[in-house]
C-alpha cells in the first residue's frame, strides 16, 4: 500500500480509472440487460475489495464487455434473479482452480485461440450494439441480428444514431488531443457531450434508467440455486470461470509488460478473482475480470501501488451514492457507441494479417474460433477453438520420417519421430510399398513416441507379411 511518496500518484491515477470506468460500468451492464447500477457495483467491488490483493499491483478489475454476451444470455435462459447464483458459482469455481494452483496453466492457451476469442466478441457485441444505437429491439440470435443490419437504415431513430456516431468522433478524435487533456478519458468526454446535446435540444432518445445501487442489490435467494441443477447452467458457470480467468490472466501478462514494478502473481489473482466474483454474486451483480482498458489508463495515469485501484472503487461508490440521478441523463446510444468503439478495438485485424503471412494454420484456429461463436455462443465458440488448436498441434508434432537403407542384401526400414494414429495412412503406405520377396528389418528405435493404433497396425502388418525361410520378416 502507499506511502508518502506514492500516494500522490495514485491518488490522481484512481480518480482518471474512475472516469474511464463509470460509462463502460454502466454501458456494459445495459448491453448485458442488467440494471445499470449492478456494472457500478461490480466496478466497486473491483476497487474496494479485489484491489486489496496481491496479485498483481497495478491492474484493475470490474465488469467487462468480453463477459456481455455470456451475461446477457444467462439472463434471457434463466432470468436476473439466477445471475447471483450463477456468478457465485463462478467465483467459487476461480477460488478452487488459484488454491490447485492452475493460474499459470491458462498461460499455455493458445494465442490464437484467444485473439479468436476476442474476436467472436468483438463482432457479437458490435451486432447488438448496433441495434441499440438506432433505438432498435434486437433480434434474440446473433446471425439473425448480423442478416438484419441491412434493414437498420429505415427503422433506426436518427436522434439516437446522431448522438452514439457523435460519442465514438468525440473518443476517436480525443486521442489527437495534447497528452496533457488526454487525462480525462475519451469515453467521458464522448458521453458528455452526447448527454449535454441531448438535454439542452431535449431530444426524445431512450436514456438510462436509474433505481439507486441499494434498490438494485438483489441477493440470490436459497431457491434461485436450483437452476445449478440445469446441465446448461453448469455449462455458463464454467465458461463465466475459464473465460474471465483467461481474459484477467492474458490481461496480466500485458499489464507487466507496460511496467516495472512486481510483477503478478497467476495463482494470488485468480483467488482475488474468486473472491470479488463470490461476492458480486452474493449481491446479485456483473461477474467481474480484469480489464485492460482500465489497466492501462491506470498505468499510464502514473499509478505505483494497489491503492490507486481501491481508490477508484471508492470514486465509483461516491458517484452511486451522491448522484445516481445524473445517470438517467445518459442517452443509451452514446453508451451503444461506447460499446461499440470497444467492439472494434477487440477485433485483431493486426494479429490475423500477422499470423496469416507466418503461420497460417494459427490464423485458420482464429477465424474458426471467431465463427463459431458467432453461429453458436461464446462457451461452445471457445471449446471448438481449443479443440481445434489441440488437433492442429498434435498433426504438426506427429511428423514421421522413413529412411531405407540396404544392409547385406537386407533391406532396413528406420522410422524416426512421433508415430501416432494421425500419421498412420502415411506409414503403411510406405510399408505397403515396400518390395516383396526380400528380407525386411523394420528398426523403431528412432522414435520418441508411439500409440497403441501404431503399435496394433504395425504388428498386424508383420503377420500379414510373408517371411522368408529361416529368417523374421520383421523385427
Amino acid at each position: 500500500m502507499p506511502g508518502a511518496g506514492t500516494f500522490r500518484d495514485d491518488f490522481g491515477a484512481s480518480v482518471v480509472v474512475a472516469l474511464v470506468a463509470l460509462p463502460l460500468c454502466v454501458g456494459v451492464a445495459v448491453a448485458s440487460g442488467v440494471p445499470a447500477e449492478l456494472g457500478i457495483v461490480t466496478g466497486v467491488v473491483g476497487g474496494l475489495v479485489t484491489g486489496w490483493f496481491r496479485g498483481s499491483s497495478l491492474q484493475v478489475s470490474g465488469p467487462a464487455a468480453g463477459l456481455t454476451v455470456l451475461v446477457y444470455e444467462a439472463v434471457q435462459a434463466y432470468g436476473l434473479p439466477a445471475l447471483g447464483v450463477l456468478v457465485l458459482a463462478a467465483g467459487v469455481m476461480q477460488l478452487g482452480m488459484g488454491a490447485l494452483r492452475l493460474g499459470r496453466w491458462f498461460r499455455a492457451i493458445s494465442v490464437a485461440v484467444v485473439h479468436g476469442m476476442l474476436a467472436g466478441i468483438g463482432l457479437v457485441l458490435i451486432s447488438g450494439q448496433l441495434y441499440a444505437l438506432g433505438g432498435v429491439e434486437a433480434p434474440g440470435q446473433t446471425l439473425a441480428k448480423l442478416r438484419g443490419v441491412h434493414e437498420l437504415g429505415a427503422q433506426a431513430d436518427l436522434a439516437a444514431v446522431l448522438l452514439g456516431v457523435g460519442t465514438i468522433a468525440a473518443m476517436v478524435a480525443w486521442r489527437r488531443v495534447p497528452a496533457r487533456l488526454r487525462i480525462v478519458p475519451g469515453a467521458l468526454v464522448g458521453v458528455t457531450a452526447a448527454t449535454a446535446v441531448a438535454v439542452l435540444l431535449r431530444l426524445p432518445v431512450e436514456k438510462v434508467r436509474v433505481t439507486g445501487v441499494l434498490a438494485a442489490v438483489s441477493p440470490p435467494g436459497w431457491g434461485d440455486f436450483g437452476v445449478l441443477a440445469s446441465v446448461g447452467a453448469a455449462g455458463t458457470v464454467v465458461a463465466l470461470a475459464l473465460i474471465a480467468s483467461a481474459e484477467t490472466l492474458f490481461s496480466a501478462a500485458a499489464v507487466d509488460r507496460m511496467h516495472d514494478g512486481p510483477r503478478t502473481e497467476y495463482d494470488k489473482e485468480l483467488i482475488a478473482q474468486g473472491v470479488g466474483n463470490s461476492l458480486c454474486g452474493l449481491l446479485g451483480a456483473l461477474p467481474m475480470t480484469a480489464v485492460i482498458v482500465r489497466s492501462a489508463a491506470n498505468v499510464e495515469a502514473g499509478a505505483r501501488t494497489r491503492a490507486a485501484r481501491v481508490m477508484h472503487g471508492g470514486w465509483l461508490l461516491l458517484f452511486a451514492v451522491a448522484f445516481p440521478r445524473a445517470l438517467e441523463s445518459v442517452p443509451l446510444a452514446a453508451l451503444a457507441g461506447v460499446l461499440l468503439h470497444a467492439g472494434w478495438k477487440l477485433l485483431p485485424a493486426r494479429a490475423v494479417a500477422a499470423l496469416w503471412r507466418t503461420h497460417r494454420g494459427e490464423a485458420v484456429v482464429l477465424l474458426v474460433t471467431a465463427s463459431a461463436i458467432l453461429v453458436t455462443n461464446l462457451f461452445e465458440g471457445v471449446l471448438i477453438g481449443l479443440g481445434l488448436a489441440v488437433a492442429k498441434a498434435a498433426w504438426e508434432t506427429s511428423h514421421v520420417h522413413i529412411e531405407e537403407v540396404w544392409e547385406d542384401e537386407e533391406l532396413c526400414v528406420r522410422v524416426v519421430g512421433n508415430a501416432s494414429f494421425l500419421r498412420l495412412p502415411k506409414l503403411l503406405d510406405a510399408l505397403d510399398a515396400l518390395p516383396h520377396g526380400q528380407p525386411v528389418r523394420l528398426d523403431l528405435s528412432g522414435l520418441r513416441h508411439m500409440d497403441h493404433a501404431c503399435l496394433t497396425a504395425l504388428e498386424g502388418w508383420a503377420r500379414a507379411r510373408t517371411p522368408l525361410p529361416g529368417r523374421e520378416g520383421v523385427i
